[in-house]
């Protein structure tokens, strides 16, 4: 991404003046983890919404025990379906065991000019800040439907939002376009990498380990593959291709778990590596993957001259397709003007996946825009500035004034 951009000219921000402070504190009290259920959030977001005299439709997961969650609010002629907008963001959050936090994770805390507690930044802070407009929204009447969504499973590989999606779709909604309120500064991002995610598994032959000829060592096959991996990362980073724009201009590959072996005096057998690609529109993933699988059949002759039934297999675990929106899109142009920053230089790329690209597959061209920086996510005593929180709701309130007619 460019540089970040200084934030527009506020007053000096405190707690007292965010009026979405109090739905945000509510949504962190809500200890919504992926591993758990989000029915929690889901049913008391539910009620609210109902409260203003919205319809609400929720998606489950196969368990029952995690849904999605679509309201529309209605546009002034009684539309519903065709055109509006898409608030987008997710309800799960990543856990916390064995993070070194000062404040309870799970109840906002302000401590001088920023908010601490799990989500503020990732991403509850603007999914309690489009609630906070609905009542506004309501009044002023809105020239064309905006619709609410909050996914579940964001956090373990954009698993809700894939139903979420094709509920819409599947009741005919055709929204011009979604802003996916996930942590970029409130610069306006128009493009993410893709990521695709493998697992490869290497099969060895035991032996003891004091007879080392006589065994393939699946572990020590398997940190030739992973060394591989980083050659390639980087003949990416030093070769390219590069696109500047990006946070990251290059695409990357990644090892994130490599495990196998039983025991110290047994050549190991087994040994499992979880690696990914994050690619930008210059790089083929499949291209890649070609290439270090190739590496791998590389090593075979040696393995099977040892033990016939060596061998190394993958799996593909994951895609989450890139996206690219025009700058000069209807879309991209009201988030410029609603966030006040520049077009020449305010279009950010991030290397970080979000659900943006799965709506924009869906045919609605998206946007990433929202509060704080994803450094501050997922970590211990994870913050968000107030100044954020001030320019999001900025943001909300001049997008009323786009959307309105009063």
């Amino acid at each position: 991404m460019n540089a970040p951009l200084p934030t527009p000219t506020l007053q000096a921000v405190a707690a007292a003046d965010l009026a979405a402070l109090p739905l945000i504190e509510k949504w962190v009290s809500f200890a919504s983890v992926s591993r758990d259920s989000n029915l929690p959030i889901i049913e008391w977001t539910q009620a609210l919404l109902e409260s203003y005299g919205l319809a609400c439709s929720l998606t489950y997961d196969d368990s029952g025990k995690k849904a999605n969650l679509w309201a529309t609010l209605p546009a002034a002629d009684g539309e519903t379906k065709v055109g509006g907008l898409v608030l987008s963001g997710h309800t799960d959050v990543v856990p916390v065991d064995g993070q070194p936090w000062n404040t309870d994770p799970f109840a906002a805390q302000v401590l001088g000019d920023k908010l601490y507690g799990r989500g503020v930044t990732d991403m509850k802070s603007f999914g309690a800040t489009a609630l906070m407009m609905v009542p506004e929204l309501l009044k002023r009447k809105l020239k064309r439907p905006v619709h609410l969504a909050f996914s579940y499973d964001e956090e373990v590989g954009c698993i809700g939002v894939r139903r979420l999606i094709a509920d819409m779709l599947a009741q005919g909604y055709q929204p011009a376009g979604c802003i996916v309120g996930e942590p970029t500064g409130m610069q306006v991002v128009i493009a993410h990498k893709g990521k695709h995610a493998y697992k490869t598994s290497v099969r060895g032959f035991e032996a003891h380990s004091s007879l080392t000829p006589q065994g393939v060592n699946a572990v020590e096959i398997a940190c030739e593959f992973v060394a591989n991996l980083k050659t390639m990362h980087r003949q990416l980073a030093d070769q390219g291709p590069f696109d500047p724009v990006y946070d990251v201009p290059h695409t990357t590959i990644h090892t994130g778990v490599i495990a196998g072996g039983t025991a110290l005096n047994i050549i190991p057998r087994d040994c499992d590596i979880t690696w990914e690609i994050r690619h930008h529109h210059m790089n083929s993933p499949d291209d890649l993957f070609a290439q270090a699988k190739a590496f791998g059949e590389s090593l075979l002759p040696a393995m099977q001259a040892v033990a016939a039934d060596t061998g190394i297999s993958h799996k593909l675990n994951s895609v989450l397709p890139g996206f690219a929106t025009d700058a000069g899109s209807e879309i991209a142009q009201l988030c410029f003007r609603c966030a006040d920053v520049d077009p020449a230089s305010g279009a950010g790329k991030v290397s970080f996946g979000t659900e943006a690209a799965l709506f924009h597959q869906a045919g609605v061209p998206t946007i990433v825009c929202g509060p704080g920086h994803i450094a501050q996510a997922h970590q211990p005593n994870e913050w968000v500035t107030l100044a954020q929180l001030a320019w999001c709701e900025r943001f909300m309130r001049r997008l009323a004034d786009e959307i309105c007619i009063a």
